[in-house]
């Protein structure tokens, strides 16, 4: 059992972000979903709780039913090591939409096929493939 695992929150989000996440990797899938009833304190029918698998990597997501000062950071990334450079052109070309290019796609010192990125969601992802490190 892993030991260590990434935890999401999202306000309203949860369920769209598993379901992007899901259809973009191999080996994903939603686990596990709770839900917010009509007694809440969720809004009815938001994540209260859920877990899903990326390539063998679990996560943890809730849509907070509280409104926070903050929200996702690049300080904190997902780092996604791909099998070939069009993977990570793949990729980047989906988490790019709607979200924000911090590294252009490009060759770089210690990556042949380097981008850094944060999604629609907000969430930082790093893809690289033939590192040189």
């Amino acid at each position: 059992m892993q030991r260590i695992t990434p935890f999401l929150m999202f306000e309203g989000q949860a369920e769209e972000a598993m379901n992007f996440y899901v259809s973009l990797f191999d080996r994903a899938e939603i686990r596990n979903i709770i839900r917010y009833g009509p007694e809440g304190p969720g809004d009815e029918g938001t994540v209260m709780l859920a877990t899903f698998s990326l390539d063998g990597q679990e996560f943890m997501c809730i849509d907070s039913n509280v409104q926070h000062a903050f929200t996702f950071t690049p300080a904190i990334s997902l780092y996604v090591t791909c099998d070939s450079p069009e993977e990570v052109d793949r990729l980047f070309a989906a988490l790019s939409d709607g979200g924000e290019v911090m590294m252009p796609l490009d060759a770089y010192p210690f990556s042949e096929r380097f981008a850094w990125v944060a999604d629609r969601f907000g969430v930082s992802w790093q893809l690289t493939a033939g590192s040189r490190v």
